[in-house]
C-alpha cells in the first residue's frame, strides 16, 4: 500500500508541475518549434536523410553532436536510441521531450540511465533491457524500443495487407523469421510505415547496427505521419533480380581501423564489401612482416567465407609505422576481377529470373524448398573441374555460370549468391581442403554441400540440409 501511495503522490506532483500550455497524451504535442537552418555541418541537402534529420532538430528531439555534426554515418548506440525514444515518449505524454524523464535523473549517473528507467516505468521496455549503453544497438533492438514508444492508436497499420502478404509468402523481409529477436516489433514498424527495410526485398538486417541517419528516418516517421512510407512491392509477379549488385548482398559492417579479433576483422571486411571496394586500409601502432602476414591471412580467410563475392587472393603493402593496405582480387582474372564479378552477378540474376518466370520458384515456397530448387539447378548445370590449378577460374562462381565448370569454392560461391538473392542468410565454411555452405532455412541452421551433391552420376540430396553433426561426420572443420 505504501508503494502505491508513493506512486499516486508522484503522479499528483507531476500533474501539478506539468508545462502549463501542454496537453497530455496527444500527438498535438508534436510541433516543429525550431527552424533548421544548417545547424549540422555534415547534413547536405542532397542527403537521403536530410528531411528526417532536419525534422528531428525542429521537433526538439536532437541538437546533434558537440562538434557541430549530426553524425549521419555513425552507428547508434543503445544509450542513444533510448534517449531518442524517451524524448518522443515524454513529448507525447507531457508536451516536453525532457519533462517526463526529469524524476529519474540522478547525479553522477550515465545520461541514458534516466531515459531507460523512464521507459521501463512506462512499460516501453522491460527491466532486463538496456545495457551496456555504449554498445551499438542492433536494428532488432531499435525496433523493439520504437514499437512500444507510442500507443498503438497513434501508430496505425497503414501497410498491414501488403506487409502481411509479402512476409507470409516469403518474398519480402526474408531475413526476419519467428526465430528473429523482436520479430513482431520489426513487422510492426513495416505495417506502420516506419520502416521499408534496406533493399528491394525489404530486408531488415536485424543483427546489423543502424546509422544515426537511418535511425532519424524511423524516429521522425513516428512523430510525423507525412513522413511515413509505403512499400512498392509487387506481389502479383516475381521481382526481377536484374540490377542487383554484389555489394548490396552484404550486411554492412563498421570499419575498425585496427581489428584485433576475428569479429572486428569481419566487421571491417563487410564494410569493404558492402561499400563495393576491393581494398582495406588498416592502421596499427606498428607493423612487422610477421604481423602483416598474419593479418593478411586472417582477412583472406574471412573474405573466402563470402566466396560469392568472387575474391580469393590478397596482396599486402605496409609501413613499419603502422599503415597496412590489403588488396583483394581473384586468381586467373588477369587484373579484370571486377569485370568477372559484374558478369557473375548478371548471370546469377538471370538464373533467378528464369526460375521464377518458369514457375520453378513460387511465392508460397518455404526457404528450404527454394534452396533445394537452387541446389538442383547447380548440380544440373555444372561439372567438377578435375583439371583445375590454383589459378583457374573454376575457383570463382563466374566459371560455374559462364562455363559450367567449377571446384568447391566455385560451386559454393555460386550457390550462396543465388541463396542471397532470395534473402536467405548463408556463409561458407571450410576445412583444409574443402568448402561448403552453411545456411539458415526457415529458422534452422543447416549445412549444404553442392559439390558433393554433384559428385555422382545423379544428384545426391544426402548433402542438402545436413545438421551440423551430420556435416561434421562428412567433413570435419
Amino acid at each position: 500500500m505504501k508503494l502505491r501511495l508513493s506512486a499516486l503522490l508522484l503522479a499528483a506532483v507531476l500533474l501539478l508541475t506539468a508545462p502549463a500550455a501542454a496537453a497530455s497524451n496527444t500527438t498535438a504535442n508534436f510541433v516543429r518549434e525550431k527552424a533548421y537552418t544548417g545547424q549540422f555541418s555534415d547534413l547536405a541537402t542532397a542527403s537521403a536523410f536530410y528531411d528526417n534529420v532536419a525534422a528531428l532538430y525542429e521537433y526538439g528531439l536532437s541538437v546533434g553532436k558537440a562538434d557541430g555534426t549530426f553524425g549521419l554515418t555513425d552507428s547508434v548506440t543503445l544509450g542513444q536510441i533510448l534517449i531518442f525514444a524517451g524524448r518522443i515518449r515524454s513529448l507525447y505524454r507531457t508536451g516536453d521531450p525532457e519533462y517526463g524523464v526529469e524524476p529519474y535523473r540522478t547525479s553522477g549517473g550515465e545520461m541514458a540511465d534516466a531515459y531507460l528507467r523512464y521507459l521501463q516505468e512506462e512499460g516501453v521496455v522491460g527491466a532486463d533491457f538496456g545495457t551496456p549503453f555504449s554498445a551499438f544497438a542492433t536494428r532488432a533492438q531499435v525496433a523493439h524500443v520504437l514499437s512500444g514508444t507510442l500507443p498503438s492508436e497513434v501508430l496505425l497499420p497503414m501497410n498491414d495487407a501488403v506487409v502481411t502478404e509479402g512476409y507470409a509468402t516469403r518474398r519480402f523481409i526474408t531475413d526476419v523469421t519467428e526465430y528473429t529477436p523482436y520479430y513482431q516489433d520489426i513487422l510492426f514498424l513495416y505495417r506502420c510505415g516506419i520502416s521499408l527495410g534496406s533493399d528491394a526485398y525489404g530486408s531488415f538486417q536485424p543483427d546489423a547496427p543502424i546509422t544515426r541517419g537511418a535511425a532519424a528516418a524511423m524516429l521522425t516517421r513516428m512523430v510525423d505521419p507525412s513522413l511515413r512510407v509505403k512499400p512498392d512491392w509487387n506481389l502479383t509477379t516475381y521481382s526481377s533480380a536484374a540490377g542487383t549488385t554484389l555489394s548490396s548482398l552484404v550486411t554492412p559492417g563498421t570499419l575498425v581501423s585496427a581489428p584485433s579479433t576475428s569479429a572486428e576483422m569481419d566487421e571491417s571486411v563487410r564494410y569493404m564489401l558492402s561499400s563495393g571496394d576491393s581494398t582495406l586500409s588498416l592502421h596499427y601502432a606498428s607493423v612487422t612482416s610477421v604481423s602483416a602476414r598474419s593479418k593478411m591471412e586472417e582477412a583472406l580467410s574471412i573474405v573466402k567465407s563470402y566466396c560469392e563475392q568472387g575474391y580469393n587472393t590478397v596482396s599486402c603493402t605496409y609501413l613499419s609505422s603502422g599503415d597496412l593496405r590489403l588488396s583483394f582480387s581473384a586468381a586467373g582474372t588477369g587484373g579484370r576481377t571486377e569485370e568477372y564479378r559484374t558478369a557473375t552477378m548478371e548471370f546469377a540474376a538471370a538464373v533467378h529470373d528464369e526460375l521464377w518466370s518458369t514457375g520453378q520458384l513460387t511465392a508460397d515456397m518455404t526457404q528450404t524448398e527454394m534452396a533445394r530448387v537452387y541446389y538442383t539447378w547447380i548440380c544440373n548445370n555444372c561439372v567438377y573441374d578435375y583439371s583445375a590449378t590454383n589459378t583457374s577460374l573454376s575457383h570463382i562462381p563466374y566459371s560455374l555460370f559462364a562455363d559450367g565448370t567449377a571446384v568447391c569454392d566455385g560451386y559454393t560461391g555460386a550457390y550462396n549468391l543465388l541463396l542471397k538473392l532470395e534473402g536467405i542468410k548463408c556463409t561458407a565454411l571450410s576445412n583444409e581442403g574443402h568448402i561448403w555452405t552453411v545456411a539458415t532455412l526457415d529458422g534452422t541452421q543447416c549445412h549444404i554441400d553442392t559439390t558433393w551433391g554433384d559428385s555422382g552420376r545423379t544428384i545426391s540430396y544426402d548433402y542438402f540440409g545436413m545438421t551440423p553433426e551430420q556435416s561434421w561426420r562428412e567433413h570435419p572443420w
